[in-house]
């Protein structure tokens, strides 16, 4: 065990022993904390490392597990994501065998109580979850088969890698009134915080570096980047911005506009929204105006079009109102809905 503190970190990293010659995990435990990581998503997580390696033939059918326990009376329901798009309310039964009470988790999982503590669990990976007991939650981390499981794959796992699985954990208490999820057979949402931390752990800022000097790398490098004019709302998450075709390759017709950016509006849960601690200045019950979303870009053009990018007749797709109200650039998003826009940006002059 070695353990480690700063002003940014604090970090328990841990190599169990087993009766195994090589021990196939070892995890660290870090929390984020300091000056410089106020009022940033960090400061409310804790972030469990697991490097994981089912390696050889003496971990055959052997399957590495991680369980967590503690006291939120949950009652063996729990919550976990369909495609990181929405919640399905899972529940453990006795009648049947314990591999049928795993469900997956692609990226978030979370036990609420009856008094509406909840525990989320953010993971990186897609992988399978269970709540054996009350107030458990337990992750399948890997697995080495030799035989089919019969789900479809037709054969066994034993081409298993090292890998790195990462958690981000959050605990949160409602701050007003909420349905018991037990009793409760819908399933719920997350919170906008939980959103953010999601966010946060699944979309990375990823650095490159240039082999070759460049011209403009030798001016010093700016101490913030923010392409926006002004922050979205916090429920509104771009999914994608992009080329779909270089223009050399392209087969549309040269008025068509050559830009694309995909926008999500996420479903959460109101009962435990805390503006102050996320320093959200808006969420989206106004419209936000698309023609105006660049600091250095003007859109000289935009146009609705389906999440495939072929159609653009809004109303023959039944969007009359995003149809109606996109000339003017203003666009209004559903919650749980998901619109594309063809954009035609000009650099400021």
């Amino acid at each position: 065990m070695v353990i480690s503190e700063g002003s940014l970190m604090q970090e328990v990293y841990t190599y169990p022993r087993t009766n195994l010659e090589n021990t196939p995990i070892s995890h660290s435990t870090r929390i984020y904390s300091g000056a410089n990581n106020h009022n940033t998503i960090q400061e409310f997580v804790i972030e469990k490392e697991y490097h994981v390696e089912l390696l050889g033939h003496i971990f055959y059918d052997k399957e590495l597990i991680v369980r967590y326990k503690t006291d939120v009376d949950s009652k063996r329901v729990f919550y976990s994501d369909l495609n990181g798009f929405q919640m399905s309310r899972r529940e453990t039964y006795d009648k049947i065998p314990l591999q049928g009470n795993y469900y997956p988790m692609p990226s978030l999982a979370f036990i609420q109580g009856s008094n509406g503590k909840r525990l989320s669990v953010h993971s990186r990976q897609s992988l399978g979850v269970a709540s054996l007991k009350d107030g458990w939650l337990e992750i399948m981390l890997d697995r080495r088969l030799t035989n089919d499981d019969g789900r479809g794959l037709g054969q066994g796992v034993i081409d298993n890698r090292p890998m790195n699985i990462i958690f981000h954990f959050l605990m949160e208490s409602n701050v007003s009134s909420t349905s018991d999820p037990i009793l409760n057979p819908l399933p719920l949402s997350p919170s906008l915080l939980s959103h953010c931390v999601g966010a946060h752990l699944n979309y990375p800022l990823h650095t490159f570096i240039s082999k070759k000097p460049q011209e403009v790398s030798l001016q010093p490098p700016p101490r913030s980047f923010s392409p926006l004019a002004s922050p979205l709302p916090c429920d509104l998450h771009i999914v994608n911005f992009k080329v779909p075709r270089p223009s050399k390759y392209s087969q549309q017709p040269v008025e068509d506009p050559r830009f694309v950016i995909i926008l999500q509006r996420k479903k959460w849960d109101s009962s435990y929204f805390r503006e102050s601690i996320l320093g959200c200045t808006s969420i989206v019950n106004e419209s936000v105006n698309l023609l105006s979303i660049f600091k250095d870009l003007t859109v000289s053009k935009i146009r609705t079009t389906s999440l495939n990018l072929l159609h653009d007749d809004m109303e023959m797709l039944g969007y009359v109102e995003q149809s109606r109200n996109i000339q003017d650039g203003q666009t209004m998003i559903s919650p749980m809905e998901i619109q594309a826009y063809k954009l035609e940006l000009q650099p400021h002059h």
